[in-house]
């Protein structure tokens, strides 16, 4: 059966509390894995005891450290820039410590230059309550970023540069990759390609480097912009045990011009997708996503309102009870 977690860091002791009363028992771990200058490898934060500490902290309030969504830099990497050895060598550590601490998944990605962008993170939602958009109409005049323009062929190759030094890794220490799609799933963005934007391109991932380890997250929100049919996708990759990891949540629009819902107020047909994973077979984690700002909430943080994930885990709690019943 499909497990429900949540995000946060091991100090966060409110909403941990909050999270474990509303039944949720795994956690995606929020920890900072930015290189600390001039520290030892054994005081990095992808160290073992630096992991180690973490999960112990996780545990000391109960819960089960399902997935590290946080990487090491890897800007170098991506743009397959003098260094990326050292990044990927980081990596490679970081896989092996979690391994160690059986830490079952990691969640990289391959945005280059520019991750998860939004144009706005005040839009008035149901409510009043307040969600974030993104309108391609907005960047389209913007220049061109420090790195100039980046060929899809040229990410591809630092992609396949990559996955086949971290896959065999990976396989040793028993961990699974699960590879988070471009958000937006648009390409190119200020010049720079964003590969994992399609369907297509992700079955391209695993065939790239075939592996039992090389997998994906299925960030709903960023699938359902690549596909009109969001659980037969779910079932394509699930049938070939590759979906690793789950983001549950929704937007309306497209890729160019799209706002964050909330759960049930989307696109996407949530409760055929909870019964497409049934139909899997996936047993690994979800967690919600790119929540709204609701009443009472601050939007100093827009995506992650407490509230709004509470609302949530409540929405997919029940759709999980329907669809397994």
């Amino acid at each position: 059966m499909i497990q429900i977690a949540e995000v946060f860091g091991p100090q966060q002791t409110s909403l941990a509390r909050l999270v474990k009363q509303c039944g949720v028992n795994h956690v995606v771990a929020g920890v900072g894995l930015g290189r600390i200058p001039n520290a030892s490898d054994e005081e990095q934060p992808w160290s073992y005891s630096s992991l180690a500490r973490v999960k112990a902290e996780y545990a000391a309030t109960g819960f089960e450290m399902a997935v590290i969504e946080s990487r090491p830099p890897m800007t170098k990497t991506k743009l397959g820039l003098p260094g990326r050895d050292e990044e990927i060598e980081a990596a490679c550590q970081l896989i092996r410590n979690m391994g160690k601490l059986a830490i079952p998944v990691w969640c990289p990605e391959f945005m280059a230059g520019i991750g998860v962008l939004r144009t706005s993170s005040t839009i008035p939602s149901r409510g009043g309550a307040l969600v974030t958009g993104y309108d391609h109409d907005d960047m389209r005049d913007e220049p061109l970023t420090e790195h100039g323009v980046v060929t899809e062929e040229r990410m591809w190759e630092n992609l396949k540069y990559f996955l086949e030094r971290v896959v065999p890794v990976a396989e040793e220490a028993n961990v699974k990759l699960a590879m988070h799609p471009d958000d937006p799933p648009l390409s190119p963005i200020r010049g720079i390609s964003r590969i994992m934007s399609s369907v297509e391109n992700f079955q391209k991932l695993i065939d790239l480097v075939p592996s039992p380890v090389n997998g994906i997250a299925l960030c709903q929100g960023n699938f359902t912009l690549m596909t009109d049919d969001l659980p037969l996708v779910i079932r394509h990759f699930g049938e070939q045990e590759k979906i690793h990891f789950v983001h549950f949540r929704d937007v309306r629009g497209t890729p160019d011009r799209f706002v964050e819902t909330f759960h049930g107020d989307g696109k996407t047909d949530m409760y055929e997708c909870m019964k497409a994973y049934r139909d899997v077979g996936y047993d690994g984690v979800c967690r919600p996503d790119h929540v709204p700002t609701m009443e009472g909430d601050s939007n100093d943080n827009p995506m992650y309102s407490s509230i709004g994930r509470l609302f949530a885990i409540g929405y997919i709690q029940g759709l999980r009870e329907a669809a397994y019943a």
